[in-house]
């Protein structure tokens, strides 16, 4: 594989973020009846994900970290349920193993070298 192409495993991640994101942003719209301010921290973290996915589609090293991050966060705010933190971890040790894989790491290192030239 050349360093230039994008391995599966990302690119099947970025999907799902890019899913994750519009879905999560189209259910969790807010019904003007029933419109509270926490439901724009929702859509932001939905957008977020919808970032991420794109921006890591075009290689950008820094949605790389935004990917994480935004999983980072739902761990976090699983506490207490358990079962919840378990299975966050468990996506973030799974988004952390592809997107940290030499393969992944040579793609983003060439996509930036690519937008240096």
């Amino acid at each position: 594989m050349s360093a230039g192409r994008r391995p599966l495993s990302v690119l099947i991640l970025c999907c799902l973020y890019i899913a994750v994101g519009a879905i999560g942003f189209v259910y969790h719209v807010p019904r003007p009846s029933a419109f509270r301010y926490e439901d724009l921290w929702i859509e932001a973290t939905e957008l977020l994900a919808l970032v991420a996915g794109v921006f890591m589609l075009l290689g950008r090293n820094w949605a790389r970290w935004l990917s994480v991050a935004w999983i980072s966060f739902h761990v976090v705010i699983s506490f207490p349920m358990v079962r919840q933190i378990a299975i966050h971890a468990l996506l973030l040790a799974v988004v952390v193993s592809i997107l940290f894989q030499s393969r992944a790491g040579q793609y983003f290192a060439s996509k930036n070298a690519e937008r240096n030239r």
